[in-house]
């Protein structure tokens, strides 16, 4: 499918009371590709998030889908193209897991419409996607952290939207479902041309799973472009404040950043590239 949706952020300054969190920023998003945003604790990614969807609005600046300001859209018009999961999520208390899934579909029902069977369709899609299935008649308050996790992604997935923001969707999960839920999202990426933006702390996963990178610092954007581009060793240095050694992963061919702390030195070059070096 091709993407039909455009989502851009113009001369965006963004505050909580007098504490300015990101200003001046101007962002293009991709469409129809996977956009990850980097950077260190506090420098503005969820901020950022949460405006370009309208949960925080702009000191200045603006939000725009499809040209249009998103602070003046109404908000189901919004939700039925846009969806958003974010950081620390909260359900209403003693809420079933279908039941929460299933409020992702609220966008495309109509007054005194009914619940249909595309809807079912939907839910059950989700639930499957996510292995949460066997969880559907659970509460959500009785769940794992990485299990509550995979519901929230499933609620976002059942809401069917064309543009989809996840802040730090692998949060709490093991190292395998992170890559499951990755995998998922890159799935929804080329099989429906989703446009896909999530904030990711971890690096070299943003680089394998992302077509483009955002990496923030100080409130600004300090590099934008492929992982490739991206993801070097002055840019880890200018954001992090962390040497590293940038190489290609051999898995995926994308950069892999491999960090030096105090106590290491920087491996051979023959060490990585799995030689003998005679």
């Amino acid at each position: 499918m091709t993407a039909t949706h455009s989502l851009a952020a113009e001369d965006l300054t963004l505050a909580y009371g007098e504490r300015t969190v990101i200003e001046g920023l101007d962002l293009l998003v991709p469409p129809g590709r996977i956009t990850a945003v980097v950077g260190a604790n506090a420098c503005g990614k969820s901020t950022l998030l949460r405006s370009m969807s309208r949960l925080l609005a702009p000191r200045s600046g603006r939000v725009l889908l499809d040209g249009k300001a998103v602070h003046r859209l109404p908000a189901k018009e919004l939700a039925r193209t846009l969806g958003l999961l974010p950081q620390s999520p909260i359900a209403p208390e003693g809420i079933t897991v279908a039941d929460l899934v299933g409020r992702g579909r609220h966008p495309h029902q109509r007054v005194f419409s009914r619940w249909s069977k595309e809807d079912d369709a939907a839910v059950a899609a989700a639930l499957d996607a996510t292995e949460t299935t066997p969880l559907a008649d659970r509460a959500v308050d009785e769940l794992s952290g990485g299990q509550r996790q995979r519901v929230w992604i499933a609620m976002a997935l059942a809401q069917q939207t064309d543009l989809l923001l996840l802040d730090e969707p692998t949060t709490f999960l093991d190292v395998a479902h992170q890559i499951e839920v990755l995998d998922l999202l890159t799935d929804l990426n080329r099989t429906r041309g989703t446009t896909i933006v999530m904030v990711l702390h971890d690096l070299n996963l943003a680089a394998r799973y992302a077509d483009h990178l955002v990496a923030l610092s100080g409130g600004q954007i300090h590099a934008a472009g492929t992982p490739e581009d991206v993801l070097t060793e002055e840019c880890v240095r200018a954001v992090f404040g962390l040497d590293s050694q940038v190489i290609v992963d051999p898995t995926s061919g994308k950069p892999l950043m491999l960090p030096m702390g105090r106590h290491h030195t920087a491996p051979r070059a023959d060490v990585l590239q799995g030689t003998s070096g005679s």
